[in-house]
């Protein structure tokens, strides 16, 4: 259990470094990051503290959905906002191209081992993970309703100011790829129990 929950801290703090990363990089954001931004963009508050906001009424949608939460499923809401917050209150974005290049294909990259780590811990889905699977097990398509719910937080997020570019493309087509290669890698595989021999 202690290996498993230091993956899935240590993930969910790079999930929120990830996350700066892309803000940093001023180029497109994921679609929740996409929505987060442009409410933090209406109000006084922070895109990490909006992401933790959110993240807390996503988890009153799993009420109905009879879904529970794990430990990482709170942990999720809490840390990776949380990080978002100190990263973006401490780094200035970069002005050069190149370095703002640099810090949107990071934060993509580490947001595939992040989400491997987190996953993998196997403690409990992020509060919009457990959203997607309470709403398919209530009988729609996993492509169905992943797609409906991705395109209408970015198309509120991007009415609402957040940055939609070219980093919201790359993110859209590398985390598929890059959670099939690293949740299966950092899924955490309880040992064998040792039978001695009688």
């Amino acid at each position: 259990m202690a290996r498993r929950l230091v993956q899935l801290y240590l993930g969910l703090v790079l999930y929120g470094l990830s996350a700066s990363l892309q803000v940093l990089a001023g180029l497109g954001l994921g679609p929740w990051d996409v929505f987060h931004q442009g409410l933090a963009r209406h109000t006084g508050l922070a895109i990490g503290t909006w992401s933790i906001i959110v993240g807390a009424f996503v988890l009153l949608l799993w009420i109905p959905l009879r879904q529970r939460p794990g430990i990482g499923t709170i942990s999720n809401v809490v840390l990776i906002g949380g990080t978002m917050d100190v990263v973006l209150g401490t780094v200035s974005p970069p002005h050069a191209l190149a370095w703002r290049i640099v810090c949107l294909v990071a934060g993509v990259a580490l947001s595939g081992i992040a989400t491997g780590a987190y996953i993998g811990a196997g403690l409990g889905p992020g509060p919009r993970d457990g959203l997607m699977t309470g709403l398919v097990a209530r009988g729609g398509s996993i492509r169905v309703v992943r797609t409906g719910i991705e395109l209408t937080v970015l198309a509120t997020g991007w009415l609402l100011g957040g940055t939609v570019g070219v980093g919201t493309v790359l993110y859209a087509v590398s985390i598929g790829p890059l959670a099939h290669v690293f949740v299966p890698l950092l899924t955490y595989d309880a040992p064998e129990p040792v039978i001695d021999a009688v």
